[in-house]
């Protein structure tokens, strides 16, 4: 499949919300509806600021399939290394089982390597065990055990 990838622009949030709900656990936390929530133009903005976020859209030809955010940290561990976090990894009904969600994260992998970071992680749900395997496949291990708060 011929993908290519750019950062997102405001224009691609319908497409982004709709793919992030568009799951039976997102369906319980995102909010579709026309026109969108103004707290994701808001998080749009703020991402699109900083210049350690980068919101990255795959796209087949001129429409939206696939998108994961990637946020750049420094650390003082690791020597003062940075780290990258893919967060939000989703891609569209219609390519799902194509190799666009490989693709994304190669992608990320490669970006990581670029910006200089020593190590990128991401979380899954302990309900998606698909998604897991996924990312074992790609080279991910599940090394350290992962704690949330929510707020």
């Amino acid at each position: 499949m011929d993908i290519h990838f750019r950062l997102a622009t405001e224009g691609d949030l319908d497409s982004i919300v709709y793919m992030l709900a568009d799951d039976v656990l997102g369906s319980k936390r995102e909010k579709y509806e026309q026109p969108l929530p103004e707290s994701y133009i808001n998080a749009f903005h703020s991402i699109k600021s900083d210049p350690n976020n980068e919101l990255i859209v795959a796209c087949k030809e001129e429409t939206v399939v696939g998108v994961q955010q990637l946020t750049f940290t420094p650390y003082l561990t690791h020597q003062g290394g940075w780290r990258a976090t893919v967060e939000g990894v989703r891609t569209a009904a219609s390519v799902r089982g194509q190799g666009v969600g490989s693709e994304l994260i190669i992608w990320a992998i490669n970006r990581a390597k670029q910006r200089g970071c020593h190590v990128i992680q991401l979380t899954t749900d302990k309900e998606r065990s698909d998604a897991l395997r996924f990312y074992e496949r790609l080279g991910f291990e599940a090394t350290h055990e992962g704690l949330k708060l929510k707020l």
